[in-house]
């Protein structure tokens, strides 16, 4: 199914806007926690999170017409949500506190690893942590990761390659 661009309207009045409208809303509600979980990824913060996944939908609806065709709801979605992502990185350049772990809390034996790998993942470059995540966070497929971030395949699997080497090294431990 292909969408006709429905002209400049935010909320787009015209033949398709109710088809597109309902397409999107259907999309964000099934995805809303992996939305979150994926901006979380980002920001560290509820409350940021938060923010950015409501700027993802409000910038989604306002830009509704760019939607070609249902196929591109999913990269399209989720190109919005890295790109606001990492403007609030951008725009808030702060640190962010971790609160004390309480003294009887329970941790699964390999805590320490996964918080290792977490703590790798978040030490890479923008465009190499970009990938991992949408690959291994929310097992996007390559083609879906290159539309996402706007690059052609082969990129997609060069970084991927590079970032998985860099966690190796840094692990030094088998990854992927």
């Amino acid at each position: 199914m292909s969408f006709r661009r429905t002209g400049g309207n935010p909320f787009g009045q015209g033949e398709t806007a109710p088809l597109q409208r309902a397409v999107l809303t259907e999309f964000l509600y099934d995805n809303q926690a992996a939305l979150y979980r994926l901006a979380f990824a980002y920001v560290h913060s509820r409350e940021a999170a938060l923010d950015v996944v409501q700027d993802t939908v409000v910038n989604a609806m306002t830009h509704l017409s760019s939607l070609k065709s249902d196929d591109a709801v999913k990269p399209w979605v989720y190109r919005i949500l890295v790109n606001e992502s990492l403007g609030y990185l951008r725009r808030s350049r702060r640190l962010v506190l971790v609160e004390e772990t309480p003294e009887d809390a329970v941790f699964p034996e390999d805590m320490g690893e996964r918080l290792d790998l977490y703590r790798a993942v978040e030490g890479l470059e923008p465009k190499l942590r970009t990938i991992v995540m949408l690959r291994f966070y929310e097992d996007m497929k390559l083609e879906d990761i290159a539309r996402v971030t706007g690059t052609n395949v082969n990129t997609v699997k060069s970084r991927l390659y590079k970032a998985l080497d860099r966690l190796r090294a840094e692990l030094g431990c088998e990854i992927g």
